[in-house]
């Protein structure tokens, strides 16, 4: 559960509006997933620089080299992986802590983890000043992830992969999802391009792939950073 935040100004207020409207005119109609995005303020975890465009449908950069998903791309995510009370979930690639913030509001624990230490210690940063005390973000290698964590009932990989990591799947409960990008070789010269996955478990440990189309992740970068 969440902590509570003081309520929004009237021009907040008027922002998220249009944000969930944008995401409703795109498609997404998960109630679950439009109120957690509706209690999430994204200007929270974007850079100050950028604060007064985080609630339009805009990629941000942050820290690293990195980049804040559009709302409507996270939604969809988000809409897919069918995250309930009782899940706990996974994330690789906690970034600014957005995305954790946002499936806080749904699951029951949250474990994020990131590559860059500096992005490791925002993020946690964040989550606590947002309340999300059932979120954590780790500084690990989200593709080899430390087995003590245990079992999950939802996993997202917030970037791009060949193909799903075997680790990643040995975490996976029966009955749970995994949702990530698979990038598709390119031609010389070409950018790659990516399908989202998903990726279902049932109670035999049997896996059934699902292509739910185009979409569009950085590539996964397997071990720690050295230098952020």
């Amino acid at each position: 559960m969440t902590g509570e935040r003081g309520a929004p100004s009237a021009a907040e207020f008027e922002e998220r509006a249009a944000l969930l409207l944008t995401l409703r005119r795109a498609g997404v109609r998960d109630l679950s997933v439009l109120r957690a995005i509706e209690a999430t303020p994204r200007e929270a975890f974007a850079p100050y620089r950028f604060r007064d465009l985080a609630n339009r449908n805009l990629s941000l950069p942050i820290s690293c080299g990195q980049t804040m998903s559009r709302p409507v791309e996270l939604a969809k995510r988000l809409e897919a992986l069918k995250t309930g009370r009782g899940h706990r979930v996974l994330e690789v690639g906690a970034g600014s802590g957005y995305g954790a913030a946002a499936l806080a509001q749904v699951a029951r624990e949250v474990v994020s983890l990131e590559r860059f230490e500096t992005l490791a210690i925002e993020a946690s940063r964040r989550l606590a000043a947002h309340g999300a005390e059932n979120a954590k973000a780790i500084y690990a290698d989200g593709l080899e992830p430390p087995r003590e964590l245990g079992r999950f009932d939802r996993i997202i990989v917030q970037a791009s992969v060949i193909a799903a990591p075997a680790a990643l799947i040995q975490m996976l409960t029966p009955a749970g999802v995994m949702l990530f990008a698979r990038r598709e070789h390119a031609m010389a010269g070409a950018r790659a391009r990516e399908r989202l996955i998903k990726l279902d478990r049932n109670e035999d440990g049997e896996l059934r792939e699902t292509d739910l189309g185009p979409c569009r992740l950085g590539p996964a970068i397997a071990g720690l950073a050295q230098a952020l």
